[in-house]
């Protein structure tokens, strides 16, 4: 199983650490480590600990939505991707890291890199990830996956 700590230090890595509402690049509102809450609303636990957001957050708040975050989408990875918990911890976090920056639903548009992954096909795994616009877009990050997904290491 992937290890918390490890992943929110992995993805405040790739998502960096704005405490002040802002747009992603696709024009979404988002907070803190990557959390577009235009998407994925704050829970009323949430807004009780996050207080006036919309003036910005604390890091320890960010963090906070960030591990919220981590755990719902892990949740939905098992339900949604039939082998999840049979992937070694380095892949599960790979296709955490893809969910964040592409939700659970683009990870799924993923068809043969994951019906590699199912069969254990890791350099087609690898392949299928990087022919993609997700690769384009960000080639450092897609590139850091897709060799974590092939070699089962990661790897800054």
């Amino acid at each position: 199983m992937i290890d918390l700590n490890q992943a929110v230090q992995r993805l405040a890595f790739h998502e960096g650490c704005v405490l002040k509402p802002y747009k992603d690049h696709l024009g979404y509102w988002t907070i803190g480590i990557g959390r577009c809450y235009e998407k994925n609303p704050f829970t009323s636990e949430e807004l009780k600990a996050i207080g006036d957001w919309r003036h910005g957050i604390t890091k320890n708040a960010a963090y906070m939505l960030l591990r919220n975050d981590i755990t719902r989408t892990i949740k939905e990875l098992k339900k949604r991707v039939p082998f999840f918990n049979e992937l070694s911890p380095e892949r599960q976090y790979a296709l955490l890291d893809m969910a964040f920056q592409l939700g659970v639903n683009g990870v799924l548009k993923f068809k043969k890199m994951i019906a590699a992954m199912g069969v254990g096909n890791w350099s087609e795994a690898k392949a299928q990830c990087l022919d993609s616009n997700y690769a384009r877009q960000t080639p450092k990050r897609a590139n850091r996956i897709a060799n974590c997904i092939e070699s089962n290491k990661f790897l800054i």
